[in-house]
């Protein structure tokens, strides 16, 4: 995964990829965003930025309460869908 968090262009394909092929599994927009609220969470955890994109979108994750990281997360989701 540490390539396609190079690039904030290819991190967001990556990300719509998945979102993509959870949708056609069946997966609700609920379980989706939670999914993207724990892959948040362990970036938040294990990754370093390598972008100013990634930089800022943890600087956000890092001031926000659980609500507004959920949130974040949402926002992910549909920047990437409607890319």
């Amino acid at each position: 995964m540490s390539t396609v968090l190079t690039n904030f262009a290819t991190w967001k394909h990556f990300l719509a990829d998945r979102v993509s092929h959870a949708k056609k599994m069946g997966m609700t927009e609920e379980t989706i965003s939670s999914l993207a609220y724990e892959i948040g969470s362990f970036l938040e955890e294990k990754v370093d930025p390598k972008n100013e994109e990634e930089r800022v979108l943890k600087e956000l994750w890092d001031v926000g309460d659980e609500s507004e990281r959920k949130a974040l997360s949402c926002m992910m989701v549909k920047l990437v869908q409607n890319s």
